[in-house]
């Protein structure tokens, strides 16, 4: 099988159409379809059920794309290995973690590692899904459960607090809570349910200092910790917050500071394959030296 039909078909099979795969690989989608009919002819199997609404993979290319997408992550590890095998770290190095990790805490810091490591390419990924690392959607993870997978290598990072925070305006309209049994009577931001939530345990507001099955209705629900965040700061109400997005500078006050939300541990994750690679073994150190810096 010619291998540049192989890239072509492997583009394809992962944008679902001939255009969108011929904008990735910067080639006219006249062009696109006439390789997938060629390689088609050559395996004498049809690889592409065509649809008006795009291409859907037959059994047999579905095969071929399981196959052809291995072959190209065992490449894209090889590549990050002899990348590594210069003196300087240098190459690619995509990230993920979640969105209010990445925005309030790591984002604001990743100019210093970049400005030590000029040779490193980074990208960050900000998602509260969890990305495929052994299928190389990402390099590496700060994730905020230990990962089930056998194949990664994890390192604890750092144990997350929380805390309930809201803005100097709403604590002078509406008072400070005494006690956690008076945020009865205050407005209260929480994470909604019909997302898929970073940590099961984020939405501790809602029930704390109750008994029994009663939940207090909150104000607003937000699939967005950050969202949350900026909700709190404009005066909104009071909202359980991680403590590492709330630094010295930030407005919001902390209530009721003897009351915190369950402990969260927060984990440094990349495939086994990567344990030798310099690009990860300084991003894990640099992220060691600045958790050390901070008060979680």
């Amino acid at each position: 099988m010619d291998w540049d039909k192989l890239r072509i078909f492997h583009a394809v099979a992962d944008a679902g159409s001939f255009t969108h795969a011929g904008e990735t690989l910067n080639l006219s989608q006249s062009a696109v379809s006439r390789q997938i009919s060629a390689l088609e002819e050559s395996l004498r199997i049809p690889l592409f059920h065509r649809h008006a609404r795009g291409l859907i993979l037959t059994e047999q290319g579905d095969v071929l794309y399981r196959t052809v997408k291995e072959v190209f992550h065992k490449l894209a590890m090889t590549e990050a290995l002899i990348s590594d095998s210069r003196e300087r770290p240098s190459g690619p190095l995509k990230i993920t973690t979640t969105v209010a990790f990445g925005t309030t805490w790591l984002t604001p810091r990743i100019k210093e590692f970049i400005d030590r490591y000029k040779d490193i390419e980074v990208s960050v990924i900000l998602t509260d899904g969890a990305l495929d690392l052994s299928m190389r959607e990402a390099d590496v993870a700060i994730r905020m459960t230990a990962p089930r997978q056998p194949d990664l290598v994890q390192r604890h990072l750092l144990t997350v607090h929380s805390h309930i925070y809201g803005a100097p305006q709403y604590l002078t309209e509406f008072g400070s809570p005494d006690t956690p049994q008076d945020l009865d009577g205050h407005r209260l931001i929480v994470y909604g349910e019909d997302a898929p939530v970073p940590v099961s345990s984020i939405n501790w507001l809602i029930d704390a200092g109750l008994e029994g099955e009663r939940r207090r209705r909150p104000i607003l629900r937000l699939n967005n910790l950050y969202g949350i965040y900026r909700a709190v700061a404009s005066g909104l109400g009071l909202a359980a917050l991680p403590d590492y997005m709330v630094d010295k500078d930030s407005p919001l006050v902390r209530v009721l500071p003897d009351l915190s939300g369950p402990a969260i541990e927060a984990y440094f994750v990349y495939p086994e394959e990567l344990r030798q690679s310099k690009r990860v073994n300084v991003f894990r150190d640099f992220l060691l030296e600045k958790v050390s810096e901070g008060n979680f």
